[in-house]
């Protein structure tokens, strides 16, 4: 439990907010935040859910199971298109065709994805 109040302590300070004023946004009391932050007292699961949404992390990293703010299957890749065909209509409905920018950048995504490929 200690953790976990070491890491809503963490994602607080980080934004340097007051124990107060988070508590304020939680809708709780200064003294609930501090006993959650010094591992007194367990936060609810309600409390847990709006920490990682509102400071935009995952409940692992709250938990204090990775130390990646973005959770275990962040680094997640999905596998590339195999069709080149199929990537490149993707691409088309990705990018503005009026853009002057459009063939360029439809290149140098298209050339990334072939490089990640190899």
């Amino acid at each position: 439990m200690k953790e976990i109040g070491n890491r809503l302590r963490a994602l607080r300070e980080g934004v340097k907010l007051s124990q107060a004023k988070i508590a304020n946004l939680v809708g709780t009391t200064q003294a609930t935040i501090n006993r959650y932050e010094t591992g007194v007292s367990s936060p609810p699961l309600n409390v847990l859910i709006w920490y990682a949404d509102h400071f935009d992390v995952s409940m692992d990293y709250i938990f204090a199971r990775t130390e990646k703010p973005q959770g275990k299957l962040y680094d997640y890749r999905p596998k590339f298109i195999e069709s080149n065909e199929e990537f490149k209509q993707f691409l088309e409905m990705c990018f503005d065709p009026t853009s002057p920018m459009n063939d360029r950048l439809k290149q140098a995504l298209f050339e990334m994805m072939q490089e990640a490929k190899k």
